[in-house]
């Protein structure tokens, strides 16, 4: 009878620490994965913006040097990513199959012109900086036509501020809540354990000896549960990154390792602190009140 309550014992306290660990891997876990889009904003936002292009039309009258002088001076300069020179009857080849039909069979002729697709540095993504580009391209001879989305700009810029102030806010509701859902957990665990607690301080046992065991079993969850969340951030992030090379998530290496040196102490901090707290009160109540 004895062996079989023990077992019983056994079992409900693994399956206590077995809850404890998931709710704090999964805690942890999403808490990653919301530092992980906060590191990466200005990244994915920068990926954005660099895929807006200022278009240049040529004159046909421009001359081949003109035209290779303009692009490797854009190509050289401070504010261009990348430039790509497209010939008329590259852009007419490319406009015929968007719209299914050859379009010159019908005109007779090609009207396109030969053009420079200019993509920007994320930083030099503004109405004014790029309105002053546009302005010195269009006075030259044999520039026809400079032509960019400058609503589009406007928008993004505008929703990139306000999206990176709602993930800020966001986050640090996150890690309130995050707290909290850990803390709970602790206490549920703590909980359980009351009248051992409270059995041990009647017999004489200092506050920090009754502490110490509970502080390290639940700093030990803690550390489990963190192992968890960075083994499933890595993956999420190897997914990430597999999927979407171009925006390089994996290149900065200290900001992750910081990432993940903090989740890992978080996990540490947080149930150290939750069963410190937890255990305190329970050595401060009553015996009588431990039922309540």
């Amino acid at each position: 009878m004895s062996s079989s309550f023990e077992k019983y014992q056994k079992r409900r306290l693994i399956s206590s620490y077995f809850s404890v660990v998931i709710s704090i891997a999964l805690v942890l876990f999403l808490l990653g994965l919301l530092g992980l889009l906060v590191l990466n904003t200005k990244k994915i936002a920068d990926h954005f913006k660099e895929q807006i292009a200022l278009t240049i039309y040529l004159k046909d009258t421009a001359k081949e040097v003109e035209i290779t002088q303009l692009n490797k001076s854009l190509a050289l300069a401070e504010y261009t990513k990348s430039t790509t020179y497209v010939t008329k009857e590259e852009a007419a080849e490319a406009h015929s199959k968007e719209i299914g039909e050859d379009f010159m069979e019908f005109l007779g002729y090609n009207p396109l012109q030969n053009s420079i697709d200019v993509y920007f540095k994320a930083d030099y993504i503004t109405s004014g900086e790029i309105d002053q580009i546009a302005e010195e391209l269009t006075a030259k001879s044999f520039v026809d036509e400079v032509v960019y989305d400058k609503p589009l700009i406007s928008l993004l810029n505008e929703n990139v501020t306000k999206i990176s102030f709602w993930i800020l806010v966001i986050s640090a509701i996150f890690t309130f809540i995050a707290v909290l859902l850990i803390n709970s957990s602790i206490r549920l665990s703590v909980y359980s354990k009351r009248f051992t607690i409270k059995t041990m301080q009647m017999v004489g046992a200092t506050k920090r000896f009754i502490r110490r065991p509970f502080v390290w079993q639940s700093v030990k969850l803690g550390m489990i549960g963190a192992v968890l969340a960075l083994f499933g951030m890595g993956l999420v992030l190897h997914y990430m990154n597999k999927s979407f090379p171009e925006l390089e998530l994996l290149n900065d290496v200290t900001l992750l390792a910081a990432l993940f040196i903090g989740v890992f102490l978080m996990g540490i901090i947080i149930t150290w602190f939750s069963t410190f707290l937890a255990t305190q009160r329970f050595l401060n109540l009553k015996t009588d009140e431990l039922y309540y």
